[in-house]
């Protein structure tokens, strides 16, 4: 993983993203390897790093938990940036808090359903984390597994994330 991480940043690739489901799947397990294994993945990286922690494509994972069992040791995570979903397991906007005072990316949109938010439902994705991050820490994205929603929803949910993000932009201005 290193060296696949050493060949895209010598690419120049700016932002390295490493998706990682075992750490929601078996959180007693990562708890002995996880953190060291991200140090050994990220060594010598200069790019911007983000670990995405993964509950599963939406299209597979219904019933996804309201929790995320292996987040508190995140914050010493070897990484620039914790990607979590949060809009399909409807997780509190306290969660961010856990990770404080990392830089966090927040999926704000349900990719569980095909149903297109509105941007006046993103942005209280959004608001409700600022009142425990600061928003200089906070960056918003779909939850995982947009490759499964028709193009046109896709795009519909893609729109009302960027509208809502300019609502709370607005309101911080």
């Amino acid at each position: 993983m290193n060296q696949e991480l050493r060949d895209l940043e010598a690419a120049g690739i700016d932002v390295l993203q490493l998706d990682e489901p075992y750490l929601q799947a078996n959180p007693e397990a990562a708890a002995d390897i996880a953190l060291e294994a991200l140090a050994v993945a990220t060594n010598g990286i200069t790019a911007t790093t983000c670990l995405h922690t993964c509950y599963g494509y939406a299209a597979y994972v219904a019933n996804k938990s309201t929790g995320y069992p292996f987040l508190d040791p995140l914050r010493d995570a070897p990484v620039d940036w914790v990607a979590i979903e949060s809009a399909q397991p409807d997780l509190p906007g306290s969660t961010v808090a856990r990770l404080a005072p990392r830089k966090i990316v927040l999926g704000v949109i349900d990719l569980g359903r095909e149903t297109v938010e509105t941007p006046d439902e993103v942005a209280t994705r959004i608001r409700n984390p600022l009142e425990h991050i600061a928003p200089e820490n906070l960056a918003v994205s779909p939850d995982c597994g947009m490759k499964y929603l028709p193009r046109s929803v896709a795009q519909a949910k893609l729109a009302a994330m960027v509208e809502g993000a300019e609502i709370v932009r607005s309101e911080l201005a």
